[in-house]
């Protein structure tokens, strides 16, 4: 009766190739979870038939349940929308699942593949990290704790990112946080370690240090420049200020007075000779005019 019934599909898939499928879909789960294996191809079932690795498990006709194993080894259930439940799943129940969707007169629906994977959770990763001569050694590991159990291993620095299937192991000559991730498609684990080692500087702290060198050389060459320059204007004033005391006045005012003085003395009336001067009466009276002309004019009388 099986071999009738498989031969009956395999005759209906060449003879309606439009009978619908579709390609074999991934579902992960972690150990001790509950799988839910929905129909894909159609909202309503009357009958359907869920099988293993080729192995028939368990059938819904007209929302009755039939199994084909033992019920408590396959932990299995089937919903009345034809869903599949597998309940506390663990590695051995990966495998590809088969769907078989019939129409009320036993004609096939629809086919439908479905790969579940069981994978355990991913352990806690380790990170080490050194300091040897100025530079960081850094190493991520895990135990494993199965044989065959397979992870991710991922280590962050500096936007920087290095990834391998067992472990990370490098050298840098980074300093600060890093970052070790484990994980698979059901679990995801991380480990963070700061790391500064001696004779290191940051990129950003060397920047930093070299600007505000900068600024400090400009500020004192500006400062110097300010300094002299104020220097230079005061020594300017001084020199002013000296060589006008010692000329007394200033030239215009010195000008304006020799004018003054000038016209003071061409409309002053000097005064009458006598009528008949001897010689010495004319020197007196020259010397005498001559010396109150250079006191105005500010002169010593020269002898």
């Amino acid at each position: 009766m099986n071999f009738r019934r498989i031969f009956l599909v395999k005759c209906l898939l060449l003879w309606f190739p439009n009978v619908k499928g579709a390609d074999t879909r991934k579902i992960y789960m972690a150990v001790n979870g509950s799988a839910f294996l929905n129909i894909m191809t159609t909202e309503t079932v009357h009958e359907a038939t869920w099988s293993r690795n080729d192995q028939r498990l368990l059938q819904i006709k007209n929302k009755k349940i039939k199994y084909y194993t033992d019920s408590k080894g396959c932990r299995c259930y089937v919903l009345s929308n034809g869903t599949l439940q597998i309940l506390n799943v663990v590695k051995e129940d990966s495998g590809t699942y088969t769907v078989l969707v019939y129409h009320e007169d036993g004609k096939l629906k629809a086919e439908e593949k479905t790969a579940l994977i069981v994978q355990e959770p991913v352990p806690q990763p380790i990170i080490y990290a050194e300091c040897i001569n100025k530079t960081t050694a850094v190493k991520c590991e895990v135990k494993q704790a199965t044989k065959n159990q397979t992870f991710m291993v991922e280590v962050v620095y500096d936007k920087i990112k290095k990834s391998n299937l067992t472990k990370v192991e490098f050298t840098t000559t980074h300093s600060g946080r890093f970052r070790c991730t484990v994980k698979n498609e059901v679990s995801e684990k991380t480990t963070e370690k700061q790391v500064k080692c001696s004779g290191q500087l940051d990129f950003y702290l060397i920047i930093s240090i070299a600007g505000g060198a900068i600024l400090f050389v400009s500020f004192v060459i500006l400062l110097i420049f300010c300094i002299r320059k104020k220097k230079t204007e005061r020594l300017e004033d001084d020199a002013a200020g000296q060589s006008e005391s010692d000329s007394g006045l200033p030239d215009e005012e010195r000008t304006m007075q020799i004018r003054k003085v000038e016209t003071e003395m061409a409309v002053r009336e000097l005064p009458r000779p006598p009528a008949n001067p001897t010689p010495r009466q004319t020197n007196k009276h020259g010397d005498k005019f001559l010396g109150e002309y250079h006191q105005h004019l500010g002169f010593q009388r020269m002898d």
